[in-house]
């Protein structure tokens, strides 16, 4: 079993828009066109922030998981809804 991924994960910055978070030396944007799960969640939400392997992320508050190439290549993953 891996151990436990110790790079840190901070949210640098929250806009209207979407917010940047950086990943070591990488600073990744989600905007909240592309990720909607947090248009309307807090600070708190979305700072609270896991990264369990090198390339998963989980917000546990809002039960939220997302592979970091999603974040990368938002339109290689595109959002499908179903009525």
């Amino acid at each position: 079993m891996p151990g436990t991924i110790t790079s840190a994960i901070e949210v640098t910055n929250i806009s209207k828009h979407g917010f940047w978070i950086l990943l070591g030396d990488e600073e990744l944007l989600l905007a909240f066109e592309q990720f909607p799960w947090f248009k309307a969640a807090t600070v708190e939400q979305i700072t609270t922030v896991e990264r369990p392997t090198p390339d998963h992320l989980y917000w546990p508050i809002l039960d939220v998981d997302l592979s970091v190439e999603s974040i990368r290549k938002p339109q290689a993953f595109p959002l499908v809804s179903r009525p």
